[in-house]
């Protein structure tokens, strides 16, 4: 439970950065956020992965979640697009990651048998 919170940290502070980051072109003092966005973001990952979960995954949902979430956001803060190919593109980066974390699910018992031998 721990590292998916970890994991929801991580990218609510990435998400917060990067909109930071867009924040900064009007004012540069947003660049001290996009700081402190990033390095707790990386800070959480690290911890995500510390609980045990594997790389490919964590990144993943990390990646996929900070696009969707950034792009939705963006177009409600900053009045910037979001058209029907950016959905059906943040839907194929989502359903990716879905693959890869049911990969990975299938593959724990078999790489736990392989330990054991």
């Amino acid at each position: 439970m721990r590292k998916w919170l970890f994991l929801v940290g991580a990218i609510v502070f990435e998400v917060s950065g990067t909109l930071a980051l867009r924040a900064s072109l009007d004012n540069s003092l947003w660049v001290v956020a996009v700081a402190i966005g990033y390095v707790v973001s990386f800070g959480f990952l690290a911890a995500v992965l510390r609980e045990g979960a594997p790389i490919g995954v964590a990144y993943g949902i990390w990646g996929a979640s900070g696009v969707a979430l950034t792009a939705v956001l963006a177009r409600v803060l900053f009045d910037e697009p979001f058209t029907t190919v950016m959905g059906l593109g943040i839907a194929i980066v989502a359903s990716g990651v879905l693959l890869v974390e049911v990969g990975s699910q299938k593959a724990q018992p078999r790489e736990r048998e392989r330990v054991r031998r």
